[in-house]
């Protein structure tokens, strides 16, 4: 085992962090209670390894986020150190500098159409909030009063106030009710339990059907924004059905409305493509992202917006009134640059778009155990439906998720050495997400250690 890199031993390490460190989205009585805490020490290509010198394949890519892999951190650590010292920091407020005027234009390069305009935040969830905040004051600037927002069920954009209020997850909203109101849901395009005998054509009529009744209910005037992802992560990658992206788009026109594709998980590369709008021909007013701009090496995001989102801002005295102290960050911004040019040397994105069927096709194999119903996704982004019954397609109860999630899954696929998500935000799946150099290596790892560990779930639910 190598040397962790830290003064502390392991066991001040897991003091220090039961005294000290709050983690996200966790349950902090189990380490109050004596459970030791993964600490990750270093990681190399789709791998991580923690203080204890154990490996593990990130089959999740750090949230969704480390597009580039782990091997790369010396050459990105070198773009940042350069910057740090010709310009540690400046702002974008009234100022640019060569990062940020680079990378906005590296942005739009790779941006489908005329989203050109690209505007600088800190993360997925400042770029959702901007986005918003950005919709309505174009309408605004148009002489229209228009606030409210039209996001799926299910659907996760964010924590803060803004992108939380336009999250279809009921559990993440109510504790910190009354949220930003006119924040209104329509059905996902999950068909994993639509009615067997309804065809592709039929669910793409009735979503979009059901997409145009919302917008008419609340009013079709005042009605800013419409904010889907290109595929729906919560919930475990819901693929949209032909002519969906056709026909959404062809209503935000028809009522006025911007469409906004979220694009924090499926942009730079997870789904085969630089954007999923791409891949499906989304056509956005305005994109948003984070994450894999990135390669999560450092906190930055951005909304990208159409030249005709911009042009109302473009007379006299009117301004976008938002800001972000380190939207920009030119050091964040030398990091961008480096992971698209690694991007582009290493034909990351054409990577995806080739081996995306032999990641399906071992994934696959996963559909013979008696608990999983269903496969979805696309390019390196995948989920796995389980369920109580195939033929039925029976979810399992909250309480026999917890147990089979939370109680099994998550610990014992940890113990065996991969690191996804057990997931019930809407039905229970595995997400599976790997770094985007993953190669069948790793797809025959991944699809080896899940069977033999949801071959025990199996088991232990009496499948």
């Amino acid at each position: 085992m190598s040397t962790p890199v830290t003064s502390l031993s392991p066991a001040e390490l897991q003091k220090a962090a039961r005294d000290h460190l709050w983690l996200h989205f966790t349950r902090m009585s189990s380490y109050k209670e004596g459970e030791e805490l993964p600490i990750i020490v270093r990681g190399d290509g789709c791998y991580l390894e923690d203080i204890n010198g154990k490996r593990y394949l990130d089959a999740l890519a750090g949230l969704f986020a480390v597009n580039i892999g782990y091997g790369f951190g010396e050459e990105v650590g070198e773009a940042a150190a350069a910057q740090m010292r010709e310009l540690p920091f400046y702002t974008n407020w009234s100022y640019g500098h060569p990062r940020a005027i680079e990378l906005a234009a590296e942005m739009a390069s790779v941006a489908p159409g005329d989203l050109n305009r690209v505007f600088f935040v800190s993360g997925g969830s400042e770029a959702v909030e901007s986005a918003w905040k950005l919709a309505r004051q174009y309408h605004a600037a148009k002489g229209e009063r228009r606030w409210k927002v039209i996001a799926r069920r299910i659907a996760y954009h964010g924590t803060t106030m803004g992108a939380l209020s336009i999250n279809g997850i009921a559990s993440l909203r109510t504790p910190f009710e009354p949220l930003v109101p006119d924040a209104h849901h329509v059905h996902n395009t999950n068909r994993y339990h639509r009615p067997p005998d309804e065809t592709e054509a039929e669910f793409t009529a009735f979503l979009l059907d059901d997409l145009e009744g919302m917008i008419e209910q609340v009013g079709a005037d005042t009605v800013a924004m419409v904010i889907m992802e290109p595929v729906q992560n919560a919930g475990g990658s819901y693929t949209p059905p032909e002519g969906y992206w056709r026909g959404v788009r062809e209503i935000c026109d028809r009522y006025g409305i911007l469409l906004c594709a979220d694009e924090v998980i499926t942009g730079f590369g997870r789904v085969g493509a630089w954007f999923g709008s791409e891949r499906y021909d989304i056509r956005p007013d305005l994109i948003t992202s984070a994450k894999g701009l990135s390669s999560a090496h450092a906190a930055i995001g951005a909304v990208i917006a159409r030249d005709a989102v911009m042009e109302p801002f473009l007379e006299g005295h009117s301004m976008y009134t938002h800001g972000i102290t380190f939207g920009g960050h030119p050091v964040m911004a030398a990091i961008a640059l480096k992971n698209i040019e690694i991007m582009r040397r290493e034909r990351i994105v054409e990577h995806v778009a080739e081996k995306q069927v032999d990641f399906h096709k071992a994934l696959s194999q996963l559909l013979d155990l008696p608990i999983v119903g269903d496969l979805r996704g696309t390019g390196f982004f995948y989920a796995l439906e389980l369920v109580k019954d195939k033929e039925t397609r029976e979810t399992f109860s909250e309480e026999e998720c917890e147990t089979l999630l939370r109680g099994f899954l998550s610990p014992r696929l940890f113990e065996a050495g991969l690191i996804c998500r057990a997931d019930d935000r809407g039905d229970p799946v595995i997400q599976i997400s790997p770094p985007l150099v993953a190669e069948q290596e790793q797809f025959d790892e991944i699809v080896s250690i899940l069977g033999d560990v949801l071959a025990e779930a199996s088991a232990k639910m009496g499948r």
